[in-house]
């Protein structure tokens, strides 16, 4: 049954060493983060922050910052789960005496997929009135536009059918009575309160700060539109989710909350949101969103306030993502037989690059299966799908380069779909919402070079393809382009990066364009030009410079690019304009005072790693 609340999970932790209590004073505003980044990096223990600057509650963070903890959550790997659930419904297919039997034990789980109201409940007003300004809440970056509620699990019903929904929505804190509710596109809270305007009326919002790890966990999950993720947390743990009534609105919470907070969002009030640093690994730029103001706070009798970071990756949503991931990425197959696996890549804000490995059993079938995912639920935010056989190891960066030189080529396997919806955090169109999208189709009876070389083994340290024996292949930049390269890395004899120093917005498409109009680069066919904060010798940077900073309608281009009629075609080379360019966000980084004064007091946090 899992664990019945945070606080018992983190004693857990703790008695397996893998939990560090921080004892000396640290301040919200930006030491946190410096913190928590630094043990992220090092795969290190969930953080309990016991004196917090301000405030007389501590903070927990890094909580699920790592795959293992995810697993403890669960009582095992979370692709079990997926692997099951998959299996199930196979089995049932049609359903017949034999298979209800030998799925009994799942199908008996369904019963759990409930919540059970909890009249008693653990939290309670507190005596004294509690403002937001009494939370420890994080200020997390120096360009932030001030602090927020980094992991607020957001619940709200549809004010007409009632359903229920649980999402983790950033909240902007303008004062102690009112915060910003970023309900980014796509988000089911972002629906039932467009419901609710409609009708000209508030919608009531609990938010739970800090509960059950596996409520945590199901708030983030990509579940279809009207599932509740409470009664999905309670088949995840083998029991109904228990929720309590709140206060001062017609709404419940989850049981095992720390705080909640009571309040309504009026209609057609908008105020300025952001900016603030996020998982893209930018600032988004700021932009009028609803408003939500508190009625009431309540919380247990010693409560600790969860926070999470998100900024340039790796970070905890990394753990937290891919755990999610593999119990929902199986399911695909109940829809689309044909797909074998899907890894969104945490590297490239998992929006921004996912790879999809299907069994093809006609021709194109990977480009039917890529269009069709990228029209679902929260996959439809997808910037750029990459299809291979299920040969191809899809989570190793190597493997998906040798499909891509062996099976891919401009003129039959690169679709580009401009003027389509895109993340809200994804700032590469200029437009809020919209963007564009790029399939590359990488499988064998897609075409290209016939592809007698096999893929790159998963062993390769470096997760990058490499020519036969080792070594790089070579590349020197055209005499022209050599005032305006940095430097270069070949990714074996398939992608070469190639950085830049200018960020004029011109430098980065003037060198793409130069590259894939050379005659004398041999073979390589992919070019990424990227600017010199990225660096070329980390591949969880590299990929992140890549993907975050191109919009695929404007900044790719190819050898050759014509009409033919009204249909796009392309030939020969591909380079992706992954500069950084005028009008987009600040890249994040942290203050040098922060950093100096974090590594002074290194020793006193009493962590052991992330020095």
């Amino acid at each position: 049954m899992g664990f019945p609340d945070l606080q018992s999970f983190l004693q857990h932790c703790e008695a397996r060493g893998d939990l560090a209590r921080i004892g000396v004073e640290v301040d919200p505003r930006f030491e946190i983060t410096e913190i928590v980044s630094r043990v992220v990096r090092a795969d290190g223990p969930a953080l309990w922050f016991e004196r917090v600057k301000g405030s007389r509650f501590p903070v927990v963070a890094n909580v699920l910052g790592s795959s293992r903890r995810c697993e403890w959550v669960f009582g095992r790997p979370p692709e079990s789960i997926g692997d099951e659930l998959l299996a199930t419904a196979e089995q049932l297919m049609p359903p017949s005496p034999k298979a209800l039997w030998s799925t009994r034990s799942t199908l008996l789980g369904v019963r759990h997929f409930r919540v059970r109201r909890n009249r008693s409940g653990s939290t309670a007003p507190s005596a004294d009135r509690l403002s937001l300004d009494d939370l420890p809440i994080l200020t997390c970056w120096p360009e932030d536009g001030g602090p927020f509620v980094t992991f607020p699990l957001v619940i709200t019903a549809h004010p007409e059918t009632g359903s229920r929904n649980v999402g983790t929505y950033r909240m902007h804190v303008y004062d102690g009575e009112r915060a910003g509710m970023h309900w980014q596109i796509m988000k089911g809270g972002g629906y039932h309160y467009a419901a609710a305007e409609e009708r000209d009326t508030a919608l009531e919002v609990a938010v739970a700060i800090g509960a059950d790890p596996i409520t945590l966990l199901a708030s983030i999950a990509p579940l279809p539109e009207g599932i509740d993720e409470l009664a999905f947390a309670g088949f995840l743990r083998g029991a109904p989710t228990e929720i309590q009534r709140c206060e001062t609105i017609d709404g419940w919470a989850p049981a095992s909350a720390e705080f909640v907070l009571e309040g309504v969002v009026p209609p057609h009030e908008r105020e300025s949101e952001g900016p603030f640093g996020d998982h893209f690994g930018h600032y988004s730029h700021a932009a009028p969103f609803p408003v939500f103001h508190l009625k009431r706070i309540t919380h247990r009798a010693t409560p600790v306030y969860p926070a999470a970071v998100v900024g340039k990756p790796p970070q905890e949503d990394k753990a937290m993502g891919e755990a999610v991931a593999k119990i929902a990425g199986p399911l695909i197959r109940l829809v689309q037989p044909e797909v074998d696996a899907v890894h969104a890549w945490f590297e490239a804000g998992f929006h921004n690059l996912l790879v999809i490995a299907v069994h093809q059993r006609y021709g194109k079938e990977g480009v039917k299966a890529a269009l069709a995912l990228c029209g679902q639920g929260q996959l439809a935010l997808t910037k750029v799908a990459i299809v291979v056989d299920p040969d191809v190891a899809i989570d190793d960066w190597g493997s998906v380069l040798a499909a891509f030189r062996s099976h891919w080529s401009a003129s039959d396997d690169a679709i580009v779909l401009p003027g389509v919806p895109q993340d809200t955090l994804d700032f590469t169109s200029f437009t809020m919402n919209l963007g564009s999208k790029l399939i590359l189709d990488c499988t064998r009876s897609a075409g290209g070079i016939s592809g007698d070389e096999p893929p790159v083994e998963r062993g390769d340290p470096s997760g990058l393809a490499r020519l036969p024996g080792g070594a790089e292949a070579p590349f020197t930049p055209p005499d022209e382009l050599e005032p305006k390269v940095v430097a270069w890395r070949t990714l074996g004899d398939t992608m070469c990066v190639v950085q830049v120093r200018e960020r004029d917005g011109r430098t980065g498409r003037q060198v793409a364009e130069s590259l894939v109009a050379s005659s004398r680069l041999g073979r390589i066919k992919w070019f990424a030009v990227v600017s010199d904060d990225v660096p070329l010798d980390d591949q969880t940077l590299l990929l992140w410079g890549i993907f975050t900073r191109f919009d695929a309608a404007r900044d790719v281009v190819f050898s050759e690019m014509r009409l033919d009629g009204a249909w796009p075609k392309y030939a020969g080379r591909m380079a992706i304009d992954a500069t950084w360019k005028p009008g987009y966000p600040n890249p994040i980084e942290m203050d040098p005072d922060v950093i100096r004064s974090v590594d002074r007091r290194w020793s006193e946090y009493g962590i052991g790693v992330g020095a």
